[in-house]
């Protein structure tokens, strides 16, 4: 949709007049010294096609990239691969669930949270802002290095738990392979892929996902047997509190995308249909997660019917040992395989990484003039020790990272979504991005957002349930709802602050931005 200049009045946001007359003079950003070491470093990455665009949002001439189908094919790349097999196996291996309770779990989750990291893929063609970027139009200009400082730390964790599975299933290829070299590996192909930006980010998710598929059909195939002669119950009666938390923590692996596919939209189409984008990324998220989710689900909860299976799952944290032992019957075909399932773990990685750096960009202006490849670099440095390190306690670390994100990620993506739709009446012309991103004065007050993170991150203590500490609520037997709640909790706080703000600045003057 072409904003209008019927919609740019139509906007309801007020400023002070102030603000307008020095509109040029608090441009926060200085520009970087033509003859720096960095400015020399950028451009002889962009002579070689490396990307070099920082976190500046694309105007609507560069966004014209028409191939809308490639939303499907990143999202979809993204997910069918291990990890996603190791978010749906912690059904049965952490919380004891059989076959039919953890696919029935899988099945309402995947539903609901693909449409969140869906309908903010629609922000990136739309605004050509990157995600971080973009929550200063809820968050405001300094309120928003609180979100991009959490979403550094978050995509980190995120990667570290990537590489993990990466390489447990190059380790369980041979003795002589340890998971600490897989981890190296996955994690410099996913260095390798974010450092040269979007274009060749895009390419290799839109051929990464075919040997995955491949290896999953054959994983069906060759263990289909043992599946259908498993019990499907549960062993032990479930808890609606297992339930629950196993439903929370798998839907933070496909909502934690919300903050992701921005990112991966600036160049493509601004006059696309909104809807079009979409469901093109609605589609490539469920029907990659859902199935995989499923089949991770069911192997593991089959794992302790089968000796060799068991095996190859250790002591419940080696999830690539489990996919080689369900192979190994496909003999050197099924090694094979196998071999790309843990090359391929990057199809998750890249994308991750790609929004660490820009994440990391709009922390500081500082940060903002450091070439996003150099970030790639330092932060791959970063997660390969920590993945070593957290790859012995596979589940421990998977449930605590996803917990820790998740527990921020419910306000964050209620705010912007209430700001999208009540305030800015959902019309991509009421933000006017290109002169109000990096202007303080021109976007909104921090505190409404601020105020209500911090109302919430309080909820979410009180229903947060963990091996360190359990709130009274969770402890009732609810379960960990703390993401439920906080999302609910978020978005009434946020309109009733927001609205005050919008009354107060009203009173003020009649400028309408």
């Amino acid at each position: 949709m072409t904003p209008t200049l019927a919609d740019e009045k139509s906007s309801s946001f007020v400023t002070d007049e102030k603000a307008l007359e020095t509109e040029v003079s608090e441009e926060p950003i200085v520009e970087a010294d033509k003859t720096s070491l960095l400015d020399k470093v950028t451009q002889w990455l962009s002579r070689w096609g490396v990307e070099t665009q920082g976190i500046t949002p694309t105007s609507e001439e560069e966004r014209t990239d028409k191939r809308m189908y490639q939303m499907f094919f990143v999202w979809f790349a993204a997910n069918v691969n291990i990890l996603t097999f190791g978010a749906g196996s912690v059904g049965p291996a952490v919380f004891g669930l059989g076959q039919r309770t953890s696919c029935l779990t899988i099945l309402v989750v995947d539903l609901i949270a693909c449409a969140f990291p869906a309908f903010f893929a629609v922000f990136g063609p739309k605004l050509g802002t990157r995600a971080m970027v973009q929550s200063r139009f809820s968050w405001g200009y300094y309120g928003a290095i609180i979100p991009s400082i959490l979403n550094v730390v978050s995509m980190e964790g995120y990667l570290v738990i990537n590489c993990i599975v990466g390489g447990q299933a190059l380790a369980s290829l041979s003795d002589h392979l340890s998971a600490a070299l897989g981890i190296v590996i996955i994690g410099l192909i996913s260095c390798a892929v974010t450092f040269c930006g979007y274009k060749v980010l895009h390419w290799y998710e839109l051929l990464v996902w075919v040997p995955n598929v491949i290896a999953f059909v054959v994983m069906l195939g060759v263990g289909g047997k043992q599946l259908t002669q498993t019990p499907v119950t549960d062993a032990v009666p479930a808890s609606a509190g297992s339930i629950l938390t196993f439903g929370a923590a798998l839907a933070v692996t496909v909502i934690a995308w919300s903050t992701i596919t921005p990112d991966n939209g600036v160049y493509h189409d601004c006059r696309a249909s909104a809807f079009r984008t979409f469901i093109y990324a609605y589609l490539g998220l469920f029907v990659a997660s859902f199935p995989v989710h499923i089949i991770g689900a069911a192997f593991t909860a089959a794992a302790p019917y089968v000796t060799t299976w068991q095996e190859g799952l250790g002591n419940g944290n080696d999830v690539g040992g489990l996919v080689g032992a369900i192979l190994a019957p496909a003999g050197g075909f099924g090694k094979f395989l196998l071999v790309l399932l843990a090359l391929s773990t990057p199809s998750a990685c890249a994308p991750t990484l790609y929004t660490v750096c820009t994440s990391f960009m709009t922390i500081s202006t500082v940060f903002a003039k450091i070439p996003r490849s150099i970030i790639a670099v330092v932060s791959t440095a970063i997660l390969i020790p920590v993945a070593i390190v957290g790859a012995t306690h596979f589940y421990a670390t998977f449930v605590q990272i996803l917990s820790f994100i998740g527990y921020w990620l419910a306000p964050f993506t209620a705010i912007v979504i209430t700001e999208h739709i009540l305030f800015r009446k959902m019309k991509w012309a009421n933000y006017d991005v290109l002169r109000c991103w990096n202007k303080p004065a021109l976007l909104p007050s921090c505190l409404p957002a601020l105020i209500t993170f911090a109302i919430t991150i309080g909820v979410v203590v009180l229903c947060m349930e963990q091996e360190w500490w359990t709130g009274p609520v969770a402890k009732a037997g609810t379960g960990d709802i703390a993401m439920i709640v906080g999302f609910i909790v978020a978005s009434g706080t946020f309109a009733l602050l927001r609205s005050l703000e919008l009354h107060l600045r009203s009173r003020k003057t009649d400028v309408s931005i």
